[in-house]
């Protein structure tokens, strides 16, 4: 039984990417294309963890952040939150971090980082011995 991971995330080739990463590693990927359905996706389903794209299509993903953090849901107050963008800019990791993120990383997605990341939060049970 694997840990469920919502990634919010509007590009389907990084969507695939990501899923098939995950999925190798046990996890089941929940998949939101918009930051309100991923917000509602992560108060109403079991999550252990978010993936959020900065830049979707509706709200950005630092208010997708703010509002799991602030949705009167204790479980969602902790829950780990890694921001994956092609933001790059000086400031853009210290604003996902401000709006909740717990970790940023940038794309294009360096799976090995992405399993790295992922698993210091929610352990896989197929991971590899010595992986990373």
């Amino acid at each position: 039984m694997g840990s469920n991971v919502l990634y919010i995330e509007d590009n389907p080739d990084n969507m695939v990417l990501v899923k098939r990463a995950l999925e190798a590693r046990g996890y089941t990927l929940l998949e939101a294309v918009n930051g309100l359905s991923g917000v509602t996706m992560a108060e109403t389903r079991e999550i252990d963890l978010v993936l959020l794209d900065i830049n979707l299509p509706d709200i950005d993903g630092y208010e997708v952040a703010r509002r799991i953090r602030n949705s009167g849901k204790s479980r969602l107050t902790y829950m780990p939150i890694i921001a994956i963008t092609a933001n790059a800019l000086k400031g853009d990791a210290e604003k996902a971090l401000a709006a909740g993120c717990d970790v940023y990383m940038s794309k294009p997605i360096n799976i090995r980082e992405l399993w790295a990341r992922v698993e210091a939060f929610v352990p896989s049970p197929n991971a590899p011995e010595n992986s990373v």
